[in-house]
């Protein structure tokens, strides 16, 4: 039963994500939620992937001033 002072017509107000636990339960999430956690993980590996691209170019770089 709803609790008397709940007003059932209240706007919910959702959450957002901003951290996801790899291999945390993903059962009692929505499909929106679901929706939120893949976006994130998406941007995540788009930065990881542009901070190994930057940390291979100089260590390229290091590597062919060293050999010269």
């Amino acid at each position: 039963m709803a609790n008397m002072d709940e007003d059932p017509f209240a706007t919910r107000v959702r959450k957002v994500v901003t951290t996801h636990e790899v291999g945390q339960p993903l059962d009692t999430l929505s499909v929106s939620e679901l929706e939120d956690r893949i976006a994130l993980l998406q941007g995540e590996i788009l930065r990881l992937e542009a901070t190994r691209d930057e940390k291979a170019a100089s260590k390229k770089a290091a590597d062919a001033f060293f050999k010269s």
